[in-house]
C-alpha cells in the first residue's frame, strides 16, 4: 500500500468522500446538458428529431458516454454505500442525544432518494432509450426528416407524457433528484476544501437555486404536453 500512495488516499475517509462528491458533480452536469437538449421539445418535433438524430450520428462515441456515465453511476452508488457502512460500523449504537437535529431532510433522505432514483432510471432508460414493449405507448415511431425516415422521438415524447400516471410518476422523480442533488452539490465545495462557515450559506442558496431551476425546467415538459393535450392539441403536432 504504501508503494501505492493513489490506493492509500483512495480507502482513505476523504479519498472516498472526494469520489462520491466528484462523480456527484459529473452526474449533476449531466442533467443540466441533458436539459438543455430537451428543451427543443418546445421548438417542435423536427427540433428534437434533429437533436436526437445528432445525438445517434455519434456512433460508438454515444455508446461510450453512456458506459462511462454507468460507470460513473456505479463508482457513485458503490463509494456512498461504502461510506455509510463504515459510518455505520463505527458508531453501531446511536447516540443518546438525535442527531437529525443538526441536519437537513435533504441529508436525511440522501439514500433513500438515491435508491428510488436507480430504480426509476431503469424504467427511464426503458422508456426513452429501449423503447421497451409495455413501457413506450402507441405512437408514429418513424416520420420523414431531410428527405430521410428517422425515430418519431417527439412523438415518443409526446405520447408518454400525454399519460398522466407516467407525468405525475416523473415529476416525483425529479422531486427526489432535487432533494438528492440540494445536499449534493452543496457537499461538495465542502468536500473540496472551497467554502467556510462564513462561506457556506452563500453556496447552499446558490444550489438550491440551481437544482430547483433545473426542476422547474424538467417538470415544465411534462406539464406543457399535459396542458397543450388538453387545452391545445394544435401546439403537439
Amino acid at each position: 500500500m504504501k508503494k501505492w500512495p493513489v490506493l492509500r488516499w483512495l480507502v482513505s475517509s476523504i479519498g472516498k468522500k472526494t469520489i462520491v462528491a466528484l462523480t456527484g458533480v459529473c452526474l449533476a452536469a449531466f442533467v443540466t446538458g441533458h436539459l438543455i437538449g430537451n428543451f427543443t421539445v418546445f421548438l417542435g418535433q423536427d427540433w428534437l428529431n434533429i437533436y436526437a438524430e445528432k445525438l445517434q450520428a455519434l456512433g460508438p462515441i454515444l455508446w461510450l458516454i453512456r458506459l462511462g456515465m454507468l460507470v460513473i453511476i456505479g463508482c457513485h452508488i458503490y463509494f456512498t454505500m461504502l461510506i455509510w457502512f463504515e459510518n455505520a460500523q463505527a458508531r453501531p449504537q446511536k447516540y443518546a442525544v438525535d442527531a437529525k437535529m443538526g441536519t437537513t431532510v435533504f441529508s436525511r433522505t440522501m439514500r433513500l432518494t438515491g435508491i428510488i432514483i436507480v430504480g426509476f432510471l431503469v424504467f427511464h432508460i426503458m422508456h426513452f432509450t429501449l423503447r421497451s414493449h409495455g413501457v413506450v405507448p402507441n405512437y408514429e415511431y418513424e416520420v420523414p426528416l431531410h428527405g430521410e425516415m428517422v425515430h418519431n422521438v417527439y412523438g415518443m415524447v409526446v405520447a408518454g407524457f400525454q399519460n398522466p400516471l407516467v407525468s405525475g410518476a416523473y415529476i416525483l422523480w425529479l422531486l427526489l433528484i432535487a432533494f438528492h442533488l440540494n445536499h449534493g452539490v452543496a457537499s461538495f465545495f465542502q468536500t473540496i476544501g472551497v467554502t467556510n462557515k462564513y462561506m457556506r450559506p452563500l453556496f447552499e442558496w446558490a444550489t438550491r437555486i440551481y437544482v430547483w431551476l433545473l426542476f422547474l425546467g424538467y417538470i415544465s415538459i411534462p406539464l406543457y404536453i399535459l396542458t397543450a393535450t388538453k387545452f391545445f392539441p394544435d401546439l403537439l403536432k
